[in-house]
Formats: C-alpha cells, structure tokens, sequence
C-alpha cells in the first residue's frame, strides 16, 4: 500500500492488537488477534441477500433505512497495531508465488516475440481471488498470457483462467488442425496437444468439472468445422473477440442445464453467479494483441533515445472513471434510467467494473435468475454457494453487463522492451509510469536522474536534503530477481521519499484477513520481456 494509506493504518484500522505467532508458517502471516472491547466497524462488505465476501468489486451495503451507499475502504475506529514480521517472512510472503520462465528463442516453428516472462501474485482475500495464466499456442503461432480478476469470489476466475485460452487458440487453428482434433476424439485416440502451459506448481484446476469444459470446447471446434469462413482460421484480433464472448454464452449456458453430479452443477452455478474481469494478450513475432474486459491493465514499457522509460497504455479501465463507456452503458437503455445505470461509480450502484465475465445478476432475466436458484434449493444449500435470492436495485431492462471486449493491436519496435499485465490490485497503488520505470530500472540498473533544475537550485537546505533522499531511494539496488516482486514490493512499501519502507510493507503483510481487504486488493501481475531484435528491419 502506498504511503498515504500506511499513515491511516496507524489510526483508522479497527479495534485489534496483533502479534505475531512464533510458531507462524512464513508464507501465511499468521496473526493472533486480541479484539478490544469496542465494536466491530459495521461497514465492512456486506449483502445481507448476496452474503459477505470481501471484494472491492462488489461492496455496497444498505443502511438502516435501506439506503444503499458505498462501503468506505478505511474503517473509522481506532486502533494500535503491534507487527513483528521480519526481513525473512517479507521476503517469503512476497516470494511463495513468483515465477521465472525463460522461452527458448526458436521453438521448431519460429522465432519468439518472448525471451521470457516472470509473474507472481500476493492475496488480499482468502482465498486469493485473482487468477493468471500463461501458455504457448502449439497449433499455431505466438504465447498468450491473461490476468483474471474474480469479484464476488474466486470461481468465475477460475473457471475463466482455465478455459479462455484454449477457446482463443481453438479460434486461430485451420479447419485441417481442427479436422484432425474431431477424427482424434471420434476414435478415441491422443488429441493433439493446443497449449503448452506454464503453471505455478499453486495452480488449481476445476477437476471435476473437466469433462464438461472439454465437451463445450468440442462444440465450438465443431462450430468453426461447420463454418465455411473458416478457412485458414481467425486473426488474432476475431479470435479474441469470439473467445471471449463464446466461453461468456457457455458459462451462462452451463448453469442453466441439467447436468450429470451435483458438484458439477454446483460449480457452474457459482461460476456464473460470480463474475471476473480479464485482460489477455497474444504476442507474435511481429506484435501485440491486448483484449480487456473490465479494469485490468495492460501497459508496454518503451525505452526512449535518451535512456528514459515511458508507458504505453494497450487497454482501457472499464469503469466509471472512463466516460465513454459509461456512456456506451447509459446509450443502451431507456432514457429514464440514465441516473440509476450507474450511481456510486457502479453499475447499478453495485458493481464496480462495467463489463465481465459471468455476473448473470446482471445479465439474466428475474424470472431466469429466480428459476435457477429454486431448481437448486432441493439438492444443494445456498448459503454455502454463497447464493441468495437477490436483485440490484433499478433492475429494470436487463442485461446491463456484457463481456465484449475491447481490443488493441500494437506493432512491435526495437524500444518496445516489455508488457505489464496487472489486475487493478496493482493499478491501485502505482500508476501506469510508475510501474513501467521500476521495471525498466530494474531490468537495465541504470536509475536516471534528471538534472538539477534551476527552480530546484533555489531550494532551502531542508527541501535539497528531501530532494538529496527521493534521489538516493530512485537509486537503491533492487532486493528481488522477479520483476514481478519487485512491483509488488514497491506497490506495497514505497515511503515518502520513494524508498523501500520495512515498518510499512510489514504493516501491509501482517494484516489479518478481516482487515486485509479493507487497506489493499489482491494482486497480479506478469512481466513478459520482448524480444526486440525481432522488430529491427532485418526481421520484416
């Protein structure tokens, strides 16, 4: 967490005294906690229909009167916070879950627009509601890699992160690698591999619902089979599209029917019921192809003659603070609903991000939503689902949330070095430059400085002696291999003058789960390094 919210930890954070267990596994934090005898904050994240997660993606809560209002991120009691994390457990907590691959630079098909990617992920929620994914294509070119971020639980991410790029690269195949995957499944031999994944050895796989995921990817191979544009398949830019629509209509369609066990069933309920937004990127020899649905982010980290590093946005925020699409939201319902369709910076002053997977609260009839959950009610328990009988308020001309994405193309160049892909856990607390410079400083160790400016010249010796201090932390060598860690490190502990705060990134990783939420989201990111020889000349 930043530094000005580390500075209201110390005053507004609840009514605890924390310890830390000397028994305490490194990578969990374990907290003993001592409530004080005031009262718990009222406003955590609470539906009293929807039940309570904790997610800044879907946070109101009605107030006596019924009122719905915003749920504050920083709660307003007092309190006195005792960490005791040291050097070795920060190191651990923010490492359990990086990861380094390097990808070869021909892979028997060509050459690779990626020499290597390093990710890693730290929680907020538990579990963690955040989901990544990376894979190579195998039947045909280019890597792909997405950053999932789940609200209302982790499900749809999960379900999302495990399906979408199979249903992108199915979309890229031609109808002869298509053919051979149909004959394959008809006579029971080896299907030929699609995606060579890169896994995190923490990575969960809906196991029991495979069957089901692989039988709707058949349908849709099938569908491209029957189509006669098929052809040669898609460009990557209709493949995201199709992709991200397709599996959005199988997750709807999948917790409609009957299907064949009661976890199967289960899942997919809370599949859809939940929702999750997604930022995807394929990467060729030749460029990038970024599809965004939701606030997640993409940015290029570009290096410039003079040494320096600048941000290139490759996505969009789907939510309030961007105009257009509230617009675009506003544009496709009746007049009289302008100012309810967004209210509290959330669609139907519920949801925070404008488009996403899943969410068929806010996609589905009442009269569907009702029949779903009843057909339920026999054979599974909604209160462990998390699933209640429940509308947003002003739910009127309903579906109010679609999936569509918006999609970039980028062309690669020689100063085009690498691409963040974070979840809005990460854009929270550092901006687009900020991200972007500590990457590029830490890959090139070269921290510029720029050159004392006149006004500067002026300075008091108190102000040089601040200005001396934010120069020194801009060049402290960096405590992590991993990219990856080394934004989330900075995201988290940056102090007032730029540098690396012990006390502060303990606070942040010493809080409980009940207070977790409240100070930071979950976060992702994953750092692809570009192969920028493949943009020089020579290669086109």
């Amino acid at each position: 967490m930043s530094g000005r919210v580390y500075a209201s930890i110390l005053q507004r954070a609840s009514s605890y005294t924390l310890t830390l267990s000397s028994s305490t596994p490194f990578q969990y934090a374990h907290l003993v906690v001592f409530p004080s005898s005031q009262p718990r904050p009222a406003n955590i994240c609470h539906f009293s229909s929807w039940g309570t997660f904790r997610s800044d993606h879907l946070c109101s809560r009605s107030d006596e009167s019924g009122n719905w209002s915003q749920r504050g991120r920083h709660l307003s009691t007092r309190q006195d916070l005792d960490f005791q994390l040291s050097r070795v457990q920060i190191n651990s907590i923010l490492r359990s879950n990086e990861q380094i691959v390097s990808v070869p630079e021909f892979d028997g098909r060509g050459l690779s627009g990626v020499r290597k990617f390093e990710s890693n992920q730290l929680a907020a929620n538990t579990p963690n509601e955040d989901r990544r994914s990376a894979a190579t294509c195998l039947q045909t070119k280019g890597m792909l890699f997405g950053v999932f971020d789940g609200h209302g639980g982790w499900a749809c991410a999960q379900a999302v992160s495990e399906r979408l790029l199979y249903y992108i690269a199915t979309a890229m195949m031609p109808k002869q690698s298509l053919e051979e995957l149909e004959k394959c499944m008809e006579h029971g031999r080896p299907v030929p591999p699609i995606l060579k994944w890169y896994k995190h050895h923490a990575d969960f796989n809906y196991r029991e619902s495979a069957s089901l995921y692989i039988d709707h990817l058949r349908v849709f191979w099938q569908e491209l089979l029957d189509s006669e544009e098929h052809g040669e398949g898609m460009i990557p830019l209709d493949a995201l599209e199709c992709a991200f629509k397709r599996l959005d209509a199988d997750i709807s369609l999948e917790a409609q029917v009957p299907l064949s066990n009661d976890l199967m069933k289960s899942t997919a309920i809370q599949v859809a019921f939940a929702g999750c937004t997604a930022c995807v990127a394929h990467i060729g020899t030749d460029g990038i192809h970024v599809a965004n649905t939701g606030d997640c982010r993409a940015v290029l980290g570009v290096r410039e003659e003079d040494g320096s590093w600048s941000a290139l946005p490759l996505s969009q925020d789907h939510n309030s603070q961007n105009q257009a699409e509230v617009e675009r939201i506003k544009a496709q319902h009746p007049p009289s609903e302008r100012d309810t369709v967004v209210t509290d910076d959330r669609l139907l002053g519920v949801l925070m991000p404008l488009r996403a997977f899943g969410d068929v609260r806010f996609k589905w009839s009442c009269e569907l939503q009702q029949s779903i959950l009843a057909g339920l009610e026999s054979g599974v328990d909604l209160d462990s689902l998390n699933l209640y009988q429940y509308t947003p308020p002003n739910y009127l001309t309903p579906p109010y949330l679609d999936v569509t994405p918006e999609i970039t193309y980028h062309r690669l160049r020689p100063q085009d070095h690498f691409l963040i892909l974070g979840t809005d856990g990460l854009w929270d607390e550092l901006s687009s430059d900020e991200a972007v410079r500590l990457v590029g400083e830490h890959l090139s160790g070269i921290h510029l400085q720029a050159p004392v400016s006149p006004s500067e010249r002026q300075l008091k010796l108190g102000q040089m002696h601040e200005l001396l201090l934010k120069r020194q932390a801009r060049a402290s060598p960096p405590l992590d291999t991993n990219g990856a860690t080394h934004l989330i490190r900075h995201a988290l502990g940056t102090g007032e003058y730029g540098e690396l705060c012990q006390e502060r990134l303990a606070s942040m990783l010493a809080l409980p789960e009940d207070l977790a939420r409240m100070y930071r989201d979950d976060i992702t990111a994953t750092v692809v390094y570009l192969n920028a020889d493949l943009a020089r000349p020579h290669h086109r």
